[in-house]
């Protein structure tokens, strides 16, 4: 690991290659907050993948992306005089420590959950008026899975939860036999919204990200789906000409398949 001195130079020495390159190269010259903003949200979604598969090495580069993306738009307000990095950073550890008043003041917080509640609450005092609702904090452009995790997770913190999984499971059964009833389109599709919703409850009350557990399914499915065109293949047959049973018998191998080779 590096020492505390040695980080710092690599961080100024980034500092001056970006402004190399924000003088010499005519890509970079010519960038804005709007051209690089897509190309951040991508970053971010290599991010999570990285991190969903444990790559340590693909965590640090796409880190090292991310950490592009900030000092590259911190460097593009300096020029307008707006802020610099330094002003970004000091502002964030002036958040740290105003959000952290049972580090940097008197307030009590024996565990995470009042920890989380204290954050939530002084996230709803900085913002200074009662038109903010305690769910105006989560972004509108998320995921639908993650905005919902991220509400449930805000309204928790004002004591709007139940005390335990086993409650919410109650209301996936509940939501289950509506979505069973529902005889129109518009009503099932509103019937499965619930029904998805009382799930990512459940999950995130037992410990479990739906997001995260939906994307290593995703991952494993791919994987499994993969395997299956390859064993087709081997075969000289294509997935597509084979029927459903004899697919799901070929998916079931590529499973017993990849399960021996783990």
């Amino acid at each position: 690991m590096h020492s505390r001195e040695e980080i710092l130079e690599q961080f100024s020495k980034l500092l001056d290659v970006m402004n190399d390159l924000r003088e010499k190269c005519p890509w970079d010259r010519e960038q804005t907050w709007d051209t690089i903003r897509s190309l951040t949200i991508e970053e971010t979604f290599e991010l999570s993948d990285a991190l969903i598969q444990g790559d340590v090495e693909e965590v640090k580069k796409e880190l090292g992306d991310i950490l592009l993306h900030i000092v590259f738009y911190s460097k593009i307000a300096s020029e307008d005089k707006g802020f610099d990095m330094g002003d970004v950073i000091k502002s964030l550890i002036a958040k740290l420590i105003r959000r952290h008043p049972h580090i940097y003041g008197d307030v009590v917080a024996e565990d995470s959950d009042k920890v989380k509640q204290n954050w939530e609450q002084i996230k709803i005092q900085e913002k200074g008026s009662k038109k903010n609702g305690v769910l105006d904090g989560v972004p509108k452009g998320l995921t639908g899975i993650v905005k919902a995790y991220r509400m449930q997770e805000k309204a928790s913190q004002v004591g709007f939860d139940w005390d335990k999984p086993e409650e919410a499971y109650h209301k996936i059964e509940e939501e289950w036999n509506e979505l069973k009833e529902a005889k129109t389109a518009a009503h099932k599709e509103e019937e499965f919204g619930d029904y998805l919703f009382a799930l990512i409850n459940w999950g995130r009350l037992s410990g479990i990200n739906a997001d995260d557990a939906l994307e290593r399914t995703n991952n494993k499915f791919y994987v499994r789906f993969r395997k299956m065109e390859e064993l087709a293949e081997a075969e000289g047959k294509s997935v597509a000409e084979l029927s459903f049973d004899e697919q799901e018998a070929l998916y079931q191998r590529a499973k017993k398949l990849l399960a021996q080779s783990n």
